[in-house]
This record gives structure tokens, C-alpha cells and sequence, in this order.
């Protein structure tokens, strides 16, 4: 083991993701702390609000500088599970953190010592995300370098960590696991490891609540391949036939529920809940509501229309009536984005569908289906960067689409510029979509 272990980070997978993870947090880390020092808590309000407990600032010194600028907004939630768990609590908004699935905070405590104190409950925070951010970019270098070519391998980690939704990578958030299960679900059934496939995908819908829909790519492997198994060949048939036989081993896919059901019996047999779906229904907290399938692109269409009426007339703040002028003319601009990070999402799933793999659009697919069909009351495509940053089908097409037209470095460009941008915000307390 020690020697597969000492192969592995001599390997250019190795080198190659820590590169691109040190190159890109930095221009994170570096713009975060530059908004923070500089703007400080711009919007007051944001801070006071959502980090009552100062579960962010935990830490003093230097870790407050460099720490607590890239854990805000839901960094406190996972924070106050870490420290709390799931109850007792009460009534009201605190019920939201039904919402947070809970393997990245018990990794956390763990790491944390079983909860030590908030300060190193935050170091913690980081360090597991960072640990997982690292995994993700192995495997998805391995994952690419299986699918596309060794050539691909690293424009695809590049357009991955500086899409601008990047931002929620290495913080306190759960993307970076989420990234690492899914990506690892995915690589052990291409190279035919079934328990591995069934196990991450179990920790994936540990994670967030479309981690289950990973047993649909999944068992679309399985059956249709690509398939890396040498004791399996794919045998003839009619195009919807299966390519390959099915076998006891399929068995492990049925791995892939067991966190949302482990999750939800807790939730529901628990003395604190008795709700064994809370994490979905705690939804109308968010003021997320059902809109039909993917109704979200259909509200975000209206008021990305909205937003460019109310920018060209000058009247957002008439129209975006809870905010002030400014604030109007930002969500506004913000409708506007979103809308165009939806219409960009179904153009790479379309080009995600011609050049890979069908599982891998089926992936891209099942996994913005909740989202886009549960919109935000005020602005509906709400946190969507965040939810692309995970789809790393989408990135594999862009990688495939810049090389060809000769456009990486240009695409690269704009997502650090952008990745910068919404850096430097989120440690303002600046909501970023």
C-alpha cells in the first residue's frame, strides 16, 4: 500500500492536480483577502444577520485574515451543525438546517476532534474540503485522461477550478466532497470497481440530496458501457439491448441511496425531527417553491427579461421593490447572469450529450433537475454557478470545444476574471448567485 501510495504522488496526475488546486485557490485566497481588507464587511447587514454566533471569526491573528474572509453564508450553517448538530432547534428559520446534508460536518467534527473548540472547527472546515478538493482533481484527471486522452486531462482541471462557481471549492462548503464522490463514483465504474462506485455514490447522496440520482449514469455504465471490466465483453443486441450481461455485482449500485435513506431515517426517527423528508420540505424556508420540471429556466427567462427592462429604463429600483437603488440595479444585473449561466448549462449539456458518453449527460441532467424545478422566490436561478461548479461533464465538452477552436486561454481568462470577481464579493458579504 505504502508503495501504490508513494507511486501515486509521483504520478503527472498527482503533480498536475496539486498545481492547478495550489494556482487557482491562490488567486482565491489572494482576492478574498485583498476585498476583505480593503471593503470589510460591506454589507453590514449580511454580516450581522447570517454570522450571529461568529462561528467564522472563530480563529485570531493571521487565521482571522486569511480564514474567515472565505467562510461566510452557509459556511455558518455547516459551522453550527458541526457544533450543535440538527437540534434541538426550535421553530422557525433554524429548522432550515434540515437542508444540509450531514457527512461534510461530520467529517468536520471529526477532523475537529469531536468538536474541540470553533477555532478549530474552521481549520477543520478547510481542511477537509481542501483534502477533498485535492481527491476530486486526481481522480477527475485520471477520470479525463480514461476518457478523452492525457491531453485533456489538464484544460479540464483548469475551466473546472476558475469557473467562477469555483469560488465554493476549499471553503466551508460541500462542494469540494461532493465533487470528490461523484468524480469517484463515476472512475470506479469505468474501471469496473462496483463497491467503489456504490459506496461514493452512497457518500455522494450523503452530501447533497442529488447524489442519489447518481445510480442513473451509473447503472447506464453498467449496462451500456463504456466499461473498462476485461472479464466482461459486450455482446450484440438491438440498441436499447444492454451491451452487457447483468451480474451479482450490480448489486453494489444499490449503495447509492443509502445516504438520503440514512439521512432521512435519521430526520425521521430522530427525537429532534420526526420528519424523515424535512430536508425537503424545510425547502419553503429557502423560499424555494415547485415550479413543474425545470419550471426554474422558465422563471428565469421572465426575469432575466425583467432585469434587462428594468437596467434599459433606469426603474429597478421600482421593480426590484425590496432592495434600494443600487441593490435594485445589482439584482437586476444578477437576473441577467444567472440567465446566462443557464442558457451556457444547456449548451454544454447539448454538447455534453454529442461527444460523451451518454451517462455523463444523463448525470448533468438528473443533477440540475431538483434545482431548476425548485426556483427561488426572488430571483429564481438562484445559486446556480454553485450547482454547475460540481457537473464536471460540463467541463470535459468545454475543454473538448476550446482545444478545437484554439479558445482555452481565452475562456481561462474570463473565468479567473470572474472567479476573482465573485471571490472578492463573497468576502464582502455580498450574496454571490
Amino acid at each position: 500500500m505504502r508503495v501504490r501510495g508513494v507511486a501515486a504522488a509521483r504520478s503527472p496526475a498527482f503533480r498536475q492536480s496539486v498545481a492547478v488546486l495550489l494556482a487557482t485557490r491562490a488567486l482565491v485566497w489572494a482576492a478574498a483577502i485583498l476585498s476583505a481588507r480593503a471593503l470589510g464587511a460591506r454589507s453590514k447587514v449580511n454580516a450581522s444577520l447570517n454570522d450571529a454566533p461568529q462561528l467564522t471569526a472563530a480563529v485570531g491573528g493571521a487565521g482571522r485574515v486569511l480564514l474567515t474572509p472565505l467562510a461566510h453564508w452557509d459556511s455558518v450553517w455547516y459551522l453550527g451543525i458541526v457544533e450543535h448538530g440538527y437540534g434541538p432547534l426550535g421553530g422557525g428559520a433554524r429548522l432550515a438546517r434540515a437542508a444540509f446534508f450531514p457527512l461534510y460536518p461530520l467529517l468536520v467534527w471529526l477532523a475537529s476532534g469531536l468538536g474541540h473548540s470553533r477555532s478549530v472547527q474552521l481549520v477543520a472546515a478547510f481542511a477537509v474540503s481542501l483534502a477533498g478538493l485535492a481527491g476530486a482533481f486526481y481522480l477527475l484527471h485520471r477520470l479525463v485522461t480514461l476518457e478523452l486522452g492525457a491531453e485533456h486531462a489538464v484544460p479540464v482541471l483548469l475551466l473546472v477550478a476558475l469557473f467562477p462557481g469555483a469560488l465554493f471549492f476549499g471553503i466551508p462548503y460541500a462542494e469540494s466532497l461532493f465533487l470528490l464522490a461523484s468524480v469517484g463514483a463515476f472512475y470506479a465504474a469505468r474501471t469496473g470497481h462496483w463497491a467503489g462506485a456504490g459506496a461514493l455514490a452512497g457518500a455522494a447522496s450523503a452530501t447533497r440530496s442529488v447524489g442519489v440520482f447518481l445510480i442513473l449514469p451509473l447503472g447506464l455504465i453498467y449496462l451500456y458501457g463504456p466499461r473498462a471490466d476485461r472479464s466482461e465483453r459486450p455482446r450484440s443486441g438491438g440498441q436499447l439491448h444492454p451491451r452487457y450481461p447483468v451480474r451479482a455485482n450490480i448489486a453494489w449500485l444499490a449503495l447509492g441511496p443509502l445516504g438520503v435513506a440514512a439521512y432521512s431515517a435519521y430526520l425521521g426517527l430522530g427525537v429532534h425531527h420526526g420528519d424523515a423528508l424535512a430536508w425537503m420540505h424545510v425547502q419553503a424556508l429557502w423560499s424555494r417553491h415547485f415550479a413543474g420540471p425545470f419550471g426554474g429556466l422558465v422563471d428565469g427567462a421572465r426575469a432575466a427579461w425583467n432585469g434587462v427592462h428594468a437596467l434599459i429604463t433606469g426603474s429597478a429600483s421600482k421593480i426590484y421593490l425590496q432592495h434600494g437603488e443600487l441593490e435594485g440595479e445589482r439584482a437586476a444585473v444578477s437576473d441577467v447572469a444567472l440567465f446566462g449561466f443557464a442558457l451556457a448549462a444547456v449548451a454544454a449539456t447539448i454538447g455534453t450529450f454529442r461527444r460523451l458518453p451518454v451517462a455523463y449527460g444523463v448525470w448533468v441532467v438528473a443533477a440540475l433537475a431538483l434545482p431548476l424545478s425548485y426556483p427561488a422566490d426572488a430571483q429564481p436561478l438562484e445559486s446556480l454557478p454553485r450547482f454547475l461548479c460540481v457537473l464536471f461533464p460540463l467541463f470535459m465538452w468545454l475543454a473538448l470545444w476550446c482545444r478545437e477552436r484554439r479558445a482555452l486561454d481565452a475562456m481561462a481568462l474570463v473565468f479567473a476574471g470572474l472567479l476573482g470577481l465573485f471571490a472578492a464579493q463573497y468576502a464582502a458579504w455580498e450574496f454571490v448567485a
